[in-house]
């Protein structure tokens, strides 16, 4: 950090998407007047996007709120931070005591994997309050992925990503990281990296119903039909049996199913699926060979293979195909990462597995995958009694807004307003915690310091970053890190207790678990002896530090001399690289089996109803979704910088559905699916396949109750308005939000 007389710089991470990229922050006084990227950066080295270039406007924007807000007489009044915890003691314990702890609901949003707090507050809440009610954004976004990864390697967060820097070949299915920057695949400069594959003489290929700017990079671009990526991928695996390509490698010995996963794809032929996909014959042979031919390939889908009725099927077959063509865990295919702050590594072997439907949710019988419920689900669970248990009577809201992320938002409305009692920790009064009867708002980014527990998990390279907070925590806020603190001790009957306690609790359990296990490197050392030998300014620094000697590559509390601690990580402020990603298993394999397994029953079980999408066609139009480059879901829309030219709420159709529509360009539309209707402009394009259209997510902001004051000036339509939530993907409950049957018709107006 570097000083001036009138301005200073600082170093933090960017928190505002996947890719979490180094930022330089100029800072004036207390206020960010400046980001670029950090060219020292280890992992970075100087990219950034516009996210990250206007970190200093989603910092300082004026509608972010600055003290707590209670209800009193039906009204959100400021209100003092004693006062808030006060209140959310009384409203939750009550409820716990009275319906038990399955009547709090729990709804984590997206923005928790962007914080140490998010990261490290919602496990303790979640095993101190007991609950089985437990909603997030993973199911409607990536649940599918979690559940394909338990059931082949029996670990729903053994995720492998693709090699990038070393692959020949890489195959994008429902993938656009010229927009997103990435997901569940963490690699600043995504664009970078794909132009460099290119370079070197790889190939891209992106399967993808829009010409996206990822598409327009691509050798080939497939424009498949929406929501059939399964059906594609089951017969290029099918080309891979039928012509002998299969080549497992290094695998050979790991790997259990084969014979049992040719048969059950038997049916999946080039031809029986092309009229279904829309995507000839020769072109599914071609996408096989072409992928078995590489000398290094990798296979990376995304939210298009995910949020479909086959998500999970789309998901597993993804990593089918890096199996079948020897490019898992192998060097230039798709690895997995091995984050800093990982548990020690337990010794390869059979483990525990992965087991879904262990509870179900009360109203529509779904089963919990990797302990969750669908989020599609939320609003029944408030507002439908049954014979079966107690309807959610509370919720607690942790930087989310479902109202507008999931479908019928509508009903989940007028649900959350039926509720005894809501928290929302969230720096803004939105479409959902203005039902809220506490709002604990967060301090700005730039007050809080930044780790990435969750995006190093999926990291493209290995390495470790730890920015402390850029700027003095302001007066009268309180660090976010203690907001969730406090709200575990106030849900939890412990109200009143010092927040510390949280902390000082986690330590205590974890180092007595470690002392415990033979294959620790504290083991059988005394746990108080190495929590003094702890360092670093607060509670979450000395978890921080606990978690970085215990990993993969720490010093073990004094076992290994050069291994990590939070010493040596701040005294380097751009990173530690720690490598490319190297080959791993069997290790991370937790299957019963101690094996990869090929074809576990549940994925079995749900391929009858794969079977049966080879005779099924869409009626009229189907829907997508779309992404932009300065949107993150909804989070972004407040902040001028980051609207406006092309990031709109438009329906994107192609110009042949709109010539048959009668409809042209900037015409007023509307659209109509099993959940609503809504209307928005049209913007004809030929970037988009006959037959599809695309409505951006996150807009809709014309709620009344909310202070999103440039929000609400283009408040644009809520895409999920459209669905009436009845359609998930079985095997996991993510909510189909992708391949909608839509109509879509002129309404006669201008926009």
């Amino acid at each position: 950090m570097s000083t001036t007389t009138d301005s200073r710089t600082a170093l933090r991470i960017c928190p505002l998407c996947e890719a979490t990229c180094g930022l330089t922050l100029t800072i004036e006084g207390t206020r960010v007047t400046g980001a670029r990227g950090d060219r020292a950066d280890v992992f970075s080295q100087g990219f950034i996007c516009p996210k990250g270039a206007s970190f200093g406007a989603v910092d300082s924007d004026p509608d972010r709120l600055r003290t707590p807000l209670v209800r009193k007489d039906g009204e959100l009044r400021e209100a003092t931070w004693e006062e808030a915890f006060d209140a959310v003691a009384a409203g939750l314990r009550p409820v716990v005591e009275t319906y038990g702890p399955h009547a709090v609901g729990v709804v984590l949003g997206n923005p928790n994997v962007h914080t140490m707090a998010g990261a490290l507050y919602p496990p303790v809440l979640l095993g101190a309050l007991g609950t089985r009610s437990l909603f997030t954004a993973s199911t409607i976004d990536q649940m599918p992925k979690h559940v394909s990864s338990g059931l082949l390697f029996g670990d729903a967060t053994a995720i492998p990503v693709p090699d990038l820097d070393r692959t020949d070949h890489l195959l994008l299915i429902g993938a656009n990281p010229l927009e997103s920057n990435g997901s569940l695949c963490t690699a600043p400069d995504f664009p970078g990296k794909l132009k460099a594959l290119k370079a070197r003489g790889g190939t891209l290929t992106v399967i993808d119903p829009r010409r996206t700017r990822t598409a327009k990079l691509a050798d080939r671009h497939v424009a498949i039909r929406p929501g059939t990526d399964a059906l594609l991928l089951a017969a290029m695996t099918f080309v891979l049996f039928e012509e002998k390509l299969t080549d497992l490698g290094e695998l050979t010995e790991l790997v259990q199913g084969l014979d049992e996963l040719r048969d059950a794809v038997r049916d999946f032929t080039p031809e029986a699926v092309a009229e279904a996909c829309d995507v000839d014959a020769g072109t599914i042979r071609a996408l096989a060979r072409e992928l078995a031919a590489a000398p290094t390939a990798a296979v990376y889908g995304r939210i298009g293979s995910c949020t479909v009725p086959h998500g999970t099927l789309a998901s597993w077959l993804v990593d089918v195909l890096n199996i079948l063509t020897g490019n898992l865990d192998r060097p230039g295919g798709a690895l997995f990462p091995h984050e800093a702050t990982a548990k020690t590594p337990r010794p390869a072997g059979p483990g525990r597995g992965f087991a879904l439907g262990r509870w179900h949710s009360r109203v529509s019988r779904h089963p919990e995958a990797k302990g969750e419920l669908p989020i599609a689900a939320l609003a029944e669970e408030i507002d439908t009694a049954t014979a079966e248990g107690q309807p959610v009577r509370a919720v607690i809201a942790i930087a989310a807004n479902p109202v507008l992320s999931t479908p019928d938002g509508d009903r989940l409305d007028k649900a959350l307003d039926s509720l005894d009692f809501m928290v929302s920790v969230d720096p803004y009064l939105n479409e959902t915690s203005r039902h809220a009867h506490v709002v604990l708002p967060p301090p700005p980014p730039s007050q809080s310091p930044h780790h990435d527990f969750a995006f190093n998990h999926f990291a493209v390279r290995n390495q470790v970053r730890y920015t402390r907070a850029a700027v003095p925590l302001e007066p009268g806020r309180m660090a976010e890190t203690e907001i969730l603190a406090r709200l575990v001790l106030a849900a939890t009957g412990m109200h009143g207790t010092d927040p510390s306690a949280v902390d000082a609790m986690v330590i205590d359990q974890t180092l007595g678990k470690a002392v415990k296990d033979p294959h620790s490197p504290v083991h059988g050392r005394d746990p108080r002896e190495l929590a003094a030998l702890l360092t670093g300014d607060s509670g979450p620094e000395r978890r921080l530090d606990m978690m970085l000697r215990l990993g993969p590559y720490g010093d073990g509390f004094g076992v290994r001399r050069e291994g990590l601690t939070l010493d040596k990580l701040l005294d380097q402020p751009h990173g530690i690289d720690l490598g490319p990603l190297q080959p791993r298993l069997p290790q991370p394999l937790k299957t019963r089996s101690g094996r990869v397994e090929l074809l576990p029953q549940p994925i079995a079980d749900d391929l009858p109803r794969l079977r049966d999408a080879l005779r099924q066609r869409p009626d009229g139009l189907v829907l997508v979704g779309r992404r932009h480059l300065r949107s993150n879901n909804s989070w972004m829309h407040n902040i001028p910088a980051l609207t406006g030219g092309t990031n709109r709420c438009t329906l994107h159709l192609h110009p042949d559905d709109a010539a048959r529509l009668g409809i042209a360009d900037g015409d007023s539309v509307r659209i109509k699916g099993a959940g609503g209707e809504l209307t928005a402009e049209a913007e004809v394009t030929d970037g988009i396949r006959r037959g599809v259209v695309s409505l951006p997510h996150g807009w809709g902001h014309d709620r009344p109750g909310t202070r999103m004051s440039h929000a609400a000036t283009d408040p644009g339509v809520n895409v999920n308005q459209l669905l009436d939530g009845s359609l998930l993907d079985p095997l996991s409950g993510n909510a189909v939000l992708n391949g909608i049957s839509v109509e879509v018709s002129p309404t006669g107006t201008t926009p």
